[in-house]
């Protein structure tokens, strides 16, 4: 043998054509760079790892998107303006303070009226809005059949559901009665031939028959039905909504705002499914709204009114009684004439008392809005201080008159003061007759309702683009949730920074070893490293053949055991095609299938199980009956045998541990497939054998605590897991993270 074949692996790089790959990660120029480079090319390998599944969800969120814009029932606004005038301050002598007091009625004020169950109350009432009449539809695609027909008659029924409104019913209810506990709930009316019809409570108890045109009532139960037109046996919802409920229903589709900045300018909307009535309902709120604004106005003219007319009478018999009294003493007396200057102390009585008299009308407004302490109170009183020192004057004057001047001048003062207070009186009460028939209200409308003749809200085009956009931010979010469920190992520096073990290489996905498997079922399979000998993965084996040269040199034995964690890494994979490209360099190769209870090498080479390893520790075959060749040169085969009862006892057999020592004598390298290692203790028990241990770990099907856990339970047995090898790497992926950790994986003959 010359020195290479005195190696464990000689060196298979000084072979002529041969080229290979260095799997190995390269030291990054900083930290900085290596983590930007591996921020953007992560995420985007991830979605490209997901793209089906993005692709699934947010075509899924696109059907949902198709069917809500098909189903969805269109929803259209109704809106008008209302301008709130300035107001002026009613008590007369505040008028001078109106500047500073401002405006006694703020324009929140007015929004929150327009809200209030006052305005809203009266609507519902007025619209009967409180009954709620309905064809029952199908669920979810019923409405969408009904609203696009445009038949005259009803339409008829689909599937049979003859229950069920399928377009072109109608129903008008005038008047509905129920008793106080059926209030709020759901009733169904049930359309019977020649227009009759049948109401039932939510118990399906029969409360009420009737006929259209025609007021049914029992059972505390009470409905006029003016308009009934459907086929018999549809349904209809019945609902009597109670008076708050009503209003709050009507409330949440009803917004009231100031249009502009101290505009004054209120813009009413009503949101709601027919057109047509939110039309008229907003209608009647403006209409309802300044009605009462107006009511409100003359309310303070009509009470004043009022209290004019209860004190005219009394007024008037006082008139007449000072006028009786006056003529009778003069008729008693003969014909008395007053002279000049009676006369003139006369008229200065009355205008005495007419001043006082109005001053202290004017008094009683000021004490209604301030304390006796006031400045404008204080003047007042002090005028008619002033007054009535004049009127004692007076007094005084009339004293020094004879008996006869002075009953005379005093019936005729009771004659003027008395005359004078009831034609002003008189005139004021005509002058607030004509302000409430004139009465505006100090807000008007300036839009009426108008509706918009395409329903707000986004557009089908606008729909589907948002449905769309969730469906991807959706599957974001399950990706993140996938991501952060799934531990598993996919980075194979994680291996050698978390369990100090070198990766020896990197093998990646083979989509050629994918087809080979799918052929090879229940026949002869082949070999990657043979019929497709520049496959990606194959070149990554023969850098691991070139790694292992140099690693091994110091091995004692030229076997070598390659098993995983657990089942379905590729272990056996890596066994053939790596003994396929150890022989391809002129080195006698023997695999040896140790997996005693599930070993398939020999279906891969088209070889028969029987005579293997259970056979020779038996001592039932030799060697050389032991010994298969392949269909590539200097490889040969040692299959499982008979599947043995007792697997774990037969490898522990020391004919085992002699098989392996003249199968190394024989052959430059022994390679033995095992089977996992947390599954069974084989892999333990072959490891104590064998030069060197090499484990199989799969991209993305375990995690590294299930690595650490298969190396730390062959170390207990006293084996040293020398290092790994990484495999079916997704190198698609790779290709987007740019300038992740310097890793190599293809590199090939280029013509």
């Amino acid at each position: 043998m010359d020195n290479d074949q005195s190696r464990p692996f000689p060196n298979a790089g000084s072979v002529p054509g041969v080229i290979t790959a260095a799997m190995q990660p390269m030291q990054q120029a900083s930290a900085d760079e290596e983590d930007e480079g591996l921020a953007l090319g992560e995420i985007i390998a991830v979605l490209m790892d997901y793209r089906w599944l993005i692709a699934a969800i947010s075509l899924f969120a696109l059907a949902l998107g198709l069917a809500w814009v098909l189903v969805a029932k269109p929803v259209y606004r109704a809106d008008g303006l209302l301008q709130v005038e300035e107001k002026s301050s009613g008590v007369g002598s505040l008028k001078a303070l109106q500047p500073l007091l401002g405006d006694d009625t703020t324009v929140s004020a007015e929004v929150e009226i327009l809200s209030s169950r006052m305005v809203l109350g009266r609507v519902v009432n007025k619209l009967k809005l409180d009954i709620v009449a309905v064809p029952r539809t199908l669920p979810l695609i019923g409405g969408a059949f009904a609203r696009r027909y445009e038949g005259d008659e009803p339409n008829s029924a689909w599937l049979g559901f003859s229950s069920f409104a399928w377009g072109g019913e109608r129903i008008q209810v005038d008047s509905l009665d129920v008793p106080p506990h059926a209030l709020d709930q759901r009733h169904t009316l049930i359309a019977r031939e020649g227009g009759t019809f049948e109401v039932f409570d939510d118990d399906d108890r029969l409360v009420l028959k009737g006929k259209a045109g025609t007021r049914a009532s029992d059972q505390g139960y009470s409905i006029f039905v003016a308009q009934l037109r459907a086929r018999p046996d549809t349904q209809f919802r019945l609902t009597k909504r109670s008076a708050e409920a009503a209003i709050d229903d009507l409330r949440r589709n009803y917004s009231v705002k100031e249009r502009g900045k101290k505009s004054g300018v209120l813009e009413l909307s009503l949101m709601g499914y027919d057109p047509a009535e939110i039309g008229l309902v907003l209608d009647d709120v403006l209409n309802t709204y300044v009605r009462q604004n107006v009511e409100r106005r003359s309310a303070e003219a009509e009470k004043t009114l009022k209290f004019l007319e209860t004190q005219l009478p009394a007024l008037k018999t006082q008139v007449d009684s000072a006028e009786a009294a006056y003529n009778n003493y003069r008729q008693s007396r003969g014909s008395l004439d007053l002279s000049l200057e009676t006369q003139g102390i006369l008229k200065s009585l009355v205008e005495v008392e007419n001043a006082a008299v109005l001053l202290k009308q004017e008094r009683d407004e000021l004490r209604q809005n301030f304390t006796p302490e006031h400045p404008r109170i204080q003047a007042v009183d002090n005028k008619l201080a002033r007054l009535n020192d004049r009127r004692k004057q007076f007094d005084g004057e009339v004293s020094r008159l004879p008996d006869t001047q002075q009953t005379v001048l005093r019936l005729a003062r009771d004659v003027e003061v008395s005359n004078r207070l009831y034609t002003e009186l008189l005139n004021t009460a005509q002058q607030l007759r004509v302000s409430k028939a004139g009465t505006v209200g100090d807000v008007r409308v300036i839009d009426t309702a108008a509706v918009a003749r395409k329903p707000v809200g986004a557009g089908p085009v606008a729909i589907l683009g948002i449905a769309l956009l969730l469906g991807l931010l959706v599957s974001m979010v399950v990706i993140w949730v996938l991501r952060s469920l799934r531990v598993v190992v996919e980075d194979p520096e994680i291996i050698e920074s978390q369990l100090g073990l070198p990766v020896y290489a990197t093998v990646p996905h083979s989509k050629t070893e994918l087809e080979l498997h799918r052929k090879a079922r229940g026949g002869v399979g082949e070999l990657l490293a043979v019929s497709y000998p520049q496959d990606d993965a194959v070149e990554s084996l023969r850098g691991l053949r070139t790694t292992l040269h140099f690693a091994l040199l110091d091995a004692q034995r030229n076997s070598l055991l390659i098993t995983g964690s657990s089942p379905g890494l590729g272990k056996s994979f890596i066994s053939k095609n790596l003994g396929a490209v150890l022989a391809q360099v002129d080195k006698r190769v023997v695999i040896v299938d140790a997996d005693l209870r599930r070993g398939h090498l020999h279906q891969e080479f088209g070889l028969e199980r029987a005579v293997g390893v259970s056979e020779y520790v038996a001592g039932q075959a030799s060697l050389e009956d032991l010994l298969k060749s392949t269909m590539v040169p200097k490889l040969s085969v040692v299959t499982t045998g008979q599947i043995p009862p007792n697997p774990s006892e037969l490898l522990m057999h020391p004919r085992f541990q002699v098989l392996l020592s003249e199968l190394a004598a024989r052959f430059d390298t022994v390679i033995v497939d095992a089977p996992p290692v947390l599954a069974v203790s084989d892999a333990a028990i072959i490891g104590r054998h064998v030069g060197a241990t090499l484990m199989v770990a799969r991209a993305g099907k375990h995690p590294i605590r299930e690595l650490e856990q298969a190396v730390k339970r062959l170390n207990q047995a006293g084996v040293q897991v020398k290092g790994f090898v990484f495999n079916d790497l997704n190198v698609s992926r790779q290709n987007y993270r740019y300038g992740y950790k310097g890793y190599v994986y293809r590199y090939s003959y280029k013509t």
